[in-house]
């Protein structure tokens, strides 16, 4: 008794150990992360600031007015939403009517076309044939080439085709015995029961397309249709490549667009969370 009793005390204590230095690492990793993004928002409020000051000693919002009020910067970041916003629509829309198609296991070729769609997840035709059949298009110059690819990725119609699979059979036979058509299945019942896939993949499309940056350099010419992170990466380099000295204004220039390129996620991460997590696991067990 004595000797369970000292074995359970020991193990007690090895998880308290553990707990703590689990916490004093976690807690150490999210400084490494919040410290850097905190230093940069200071810096995009503060012309004073210089070397490490984690606590603004002026607050000054030049530079997002500047922001908010320069059409060079405004411009590239509404394209930058409208096709963010675009892709993301376009994306779950064409994903999860593609994933309920192969779905159904009475459409005649149905392994044939999944295993066509599997491929193009393995192999592609690489970047100049992707150049080529896009000027052929006439997409060229044009936003359509970066809201339709969003539409196209077999990653997450896979992973949108398992979600559908968990959805128990006896919904979609009780659905077609109350004279419901499968479009109305999808609709009605389907829907309705995705919303952590359909959180999840909206967001991998969301994040994937706000942060484009080589489709915009491939595919646009005309300078109006760039992005936010196209005209991030000119602020950041102009002074580098001029060789000329960095103001105070231009590095709260510079601060304010990375924190505007990072913002707008770290405030829709939180409400979509507990769908993604859910999202995510059930596509990684049924796939």
């Amino acid at each position: 008794m004595m000797k369970e009793k000292l074995s359970f005390e020991k193990g007690r204590r090895g998880r308290t150990v553990f707990v703590i230095c689990n916490t004093i690492f976690l807690c150490f990793l999210m400084l490494i992360m919040i410290i850097p993004l905190w230093k940069v928002i200071v810096d995009s409020l503060d012309p004073t600031s210089v070397g490490i000051r984690l606590w603004p000693k002026q607050i000054s919002l030049y530079a997002y007015k500047t922001i908010l009020t320069k059409k060079s910067l405004y411009q590239p970041f509404l394209v930058s939403v409208y096709t963010t916003a675009a892709a993301t629509v376009v994306g779950l829309l064409m994903t999860t009517l593609a994933a309920y198609v192969i779905l159904q296991k009475e459409i005649p070729g149905r392994g044939l076309m999944i295993g066509y769609i599997m491929f193009t997840m393995l192999f592609s035709g690489g970047m100049i044939p992707a150049y080529l059949n896009i000027k052929n298009l006439g997409l060229m110059n044009n936003l359509l080439v970066i809201i339709l690819p969003a539409g196209l990725s077999t990653y997450n119609m896979v992973l949108m085709r398992s979600f559908f699979e968990s959805i128990p059979g006896t919904l979609y036979e009780a659905a077609e015995l109350d004279g419901c058509t499968p479009l109305g299945i999808f609709w009605r019942i389907v829907l309705p029961l995705s919303k952590p896939a359909l959180a999840s993949i909206g967001l991998f499309i969301a994040v994937g397309t706000w942060n484009e940056y080589m489709p915009f350099i491939l595919y646009m010419q005309d300078n109006s249709k760039m992005n936010f992170q196209v005209k991030v990466r000119e602020l950041i380099l102009q002074d580098a490549l001029a060789g000329t000295a960095i103001s105070a204004s231009d590095d709260m220039l510079k601060s304010a667009v990375v924190v505007v390129v990072v913002f707008p996620f770290l405030v829709i991460y939180p409400f979509v969370q507990k769908y993604f997590t859910k999202g995510v696991t059930v596509g990684a067990v049924k796939g």
